[in-house]
């Protein structure tokens, strides 16, 4: 089994800051994208059980 250190510090190069806030971007970009994706596939009558509508998908995926 191997593992993927996801927390590592970049350093030692000018460019490290905005490679990890691109890739901190892009994260949180598909991070949404999945949560609208599940949301949207949830019936009218499953969103109303955890308290949700249509019109809150996008708010709710931007807010994560």
């Amino acid at each position: 089994m191997s593992a993927i250190d996801t927390n590592r510090v970049h350093g030692g190069t000018r460019n490290a800051g905005f490679v990890s806030k691109f890739i901190a971007a892009l994260q949180h970009w598909n991070d949404a994208r999945v949560t609208r994706n599940a949301l949207s596939r949830l019936s009218d009558r499953e969103l109303d059980d955890i308290g949700l509508n249509r019109g809150d998908i996008e708010s709710v995926a931007l807010r994560g």
